[in-house]
């Protein structure tokens, strides 16, 4: 099969390696219909030392199972599922309460696990508490648009609804949403299904920012730093908004959350964070009585009723993409998005 690799930062082949098997009686394989290029493959993009051995990428996936493992119960063979960005056995504490990203039988598809999704067929361990079956649906008969709503549903969308989930939006609130990449878009969409009264979205590409007006944003704020804060501010009166979802994961978003969020209000951070350290005291969260929340979207505790969702259009959540590459041609896709000239690369097979 073939399956995407990246050597070091810009460096991303695509190989012919053997196809996985089952290693596990609670394994599953399954082969891709479509998956994609997250934003957050741009951070090793970006930064990757080189190596000698690829790491395996991609964690998001749609397809249809191959073969199951002695143990297997919940899927078989034939079925359309969607695959998690995390895999989770669904049964443990953690599970249980929702937080299916700290299962610890689980982990996290990509790098860090060694099996990647950008690929023709893939291993998914616990596939019984990991793949959600699409009911009644064959993908060789599904539209574009519905396929690529699906998708979106094993991380993008389901990560800006976690962002907003988490942050407590509601009616009546108002929302300021940091970035303006898939996640931050999806964030806006999420919030604007959730009530949210008003959904300023930070960002400075009008083809990006145009689709979260079609979403439900009702401000576009272009300017970053000290100057955006300030904008926001005025905005809101002086007070700031009672939520901020932080869809891009480096400091200066971080600071731009805490300078524009208002007393009381929550912080709910979504994008994957490139530090480790960034202010806490008085002047940033402790003084405005500030909530920070957020984390990686267990979007397994999701996906069920967002499948339906898709399935009854109430959600097209599959515009964030904007370019479709075949497995061939993956490296040309993160190139792309890292020149912002398309918004989310999509995998076809």
């Amino acid at each position: 099969m073939k399956a995407t690799f990246m050597y070091g930062a810009g460096d991303v082949r695509v190989e012919t390696v053997p196809d996985p098997v089952i290693q596990q009686p609670t394994d599953a394989i399954v082969r891709a219909v479509r998956a994609c290029v997250c934003g957050s493959d741009l951070h090793p993009y970006h930064s990757m030392p080189s190596a000698e051995h690829g790491a395996a990428m991609g964690h998001e996936l749609i397809g249809v199972v191959e073969e199951i493992g002695a143990a297997v119960t919940t899927v078989r063979k034939g079925d359309f599922v969607i695959v998690p960005f995390a895999f989770s056995d669904n049964t443990c504490p953690f599970c249980r309460e929702g937080v299916q990203t700290s299962c610890p039988h689980g982990g996290f598809f990509g790098p860090a696990s060694g099996s990647g999704l950008q690929a023709e067929l893939a291993r998914v361990p616990q596939a019984d508490g990991t793949l959600v079956v699409v009911p009644d649906l064959d993908p060789a008969s599904a539209s574009e648009p519905l396929l690529a709503s699906l998708l979106t549903l094993s991380d993008v969308y389901l990560t800006g609804y976690h962002a907003a989930h988490m942050g407590r939006v509601a009616s009546g609130k108002t929302v300021t949403v940091i970035g303006d990449g898939a996640v931050g878009l999806s964030a806006v969409l999420a919030s604007s299904r959730l009530g949210a009264e008003r959904i300023i979205l930070m960002g400075r590409h009008a083809s990006r920012t145009d689709l979260g007006v079609a979403w439900g944003a009702t401000d576009i704020v272009a300017e970053r730093g000290e100057e955006g804060i300030a904008k926001v501010m005025d905005l809101t009166g002086g007070e700031g908004s009672h939520v901020v979802l932080e869809a891009v994961g480096h400091l200066p978003a971080c600071e731009q959350a805490y300078g524009v969020v208002r007393a009381g209000g929550v912080i709910s951070r979504v994008g994957v964070p490139q530090y480790e350290a960034a202010p806490i005291g008085f002047g940033s969260l402790f003084g405005k009585n500030a909530t920070l929340t957020g984390g990686p979207a267990p979007v397994r505790a999701y996906l069920e009723p967002a499948i339906r969702q898709v399935l009854e259009g109430e959600i097209d959540s599959g515009r964030v993409f904007d370019h479709t590459v075949g497995i061939d041609d993956v490296a040309d896709g993160y190139a792309s998005m890292d020149a912002r000239e398309t918004l989310k690369v999509m995998i076809g097979f």
